[in-house]
């Protein structure tokens, strides 16, 4: 990367978040069931589990943007469904989209927060998004609509807005999804090294299994709903449960005719 990070004066608290007996439905379906989890102030967390096991609807909770049906989720002391917890952590959600403003340029998009809000002036504003594309090695992006971008480099604007605000907590939703190999162990380290010069407690909700087993300090497994396993990722080298090893390490059975059939397409 371009730079590194300086704390700013708003990073002198990190956070940590608390999911307790945390219960979710939708009209009649059950979504999430009996959800414990506790994230330390600092550390990456990431959630996995296969597609519609829940991982997203709980980071949304944890976000704020759903409330439970029955339990509780607290960034340190503060109700995470108490809107004016919002005005005292500072929370940056990267989308797994990116959610950028497609008829805003880049400099636009991470200018908007600051400018809606007031945080600084013009220059200041300009200090600080300058300073986050800087780092996101974006320097030359400032001026381009996001249609002008490729997946890599709207998931690097995304991760510089967040940065925009000074987060004490980071919340990412799939961030190498849809990626390629080389640009999903980018982000990993941009992940990885943001924490570290920050101290920014960081959740990552993701199918990638590289980028867990390679910044998490702990890793929770989703599946139906329910947490199935938490520890950190050397205990997910050799799973013994069936489900998490054959989540964790596919098995195709090559004998299956399909697969023969692909393995000789001209035949």
């Amino acid at each position: 990367m371009a730079s590194t990070f300086t704390a700013s004066p708003f990073i002198g608290k990190t956070f940590g978040v608390t999911v307790e007996h945390l219960n979710k439905k939708f009209g009649n379906t059950p979504v999430l069931h009996d959800i414990n989890l506790s994230v330390k102030p600092g550390e990456i967390f990431c959630l996995m589990g296969p597609s519609g096991s829940g991982k997203s609807v709980l980071l949304k909770h944890i976000a704020g943007l759903e409330r439970a049906t029955s339990g509780e989720v607290r960034i340190g002391d503060l109700d995470a469904a108490d809107p004016a917890t919002r005005d005292k952590v500072h929370l940056a959600l990267v989308f797994q989209a990116g959610a950028l403003f497609s008829s805003l340029t880049v400099y636009d998009n991470l200018a908007l927060y600051l400018r809606e809000h007031r945080l600084a002036n013009e220059a200041g504003i300009r200090e600080r998004v300058t300073h986050a594309l800087s780092i996101l090695s974006l320097e030359k992006a400032g001026k381009k609509f996001p249609s002008e971008l490729s997946g890599g480099m709207k998931k690097r604007v995304a991760i510089a807005r967040a940065l925009v605000m000074e987060p004490q907590l980071m919340l990412y939703d799939e961030p190498t999804s849809e990626l390629d190999p080389v640009m999903s162990a980018t982000i990993s380290e941009i992940i990885a090294t943001l924490r570290e010069q920050t101290a920014v407690t960081s959740i990552v909700v993701t199918h990638d299994r590289s980028l867990a087993l390679s910044i998490a300090d702990r890793i929770a497994i989703i599946m139906d709903g329910r947490i199935r396993a938490t520890g950190a990722p050397a205990d997910f080298a050799h799973p013994q449960d069936p489900a998490i090893a054959n989540f964790l390490n596919p098995v195709i059975d090559v004998k299956n005719p399909r697969f023969k059939q692909l393995e000789n397409p001209h035949e």
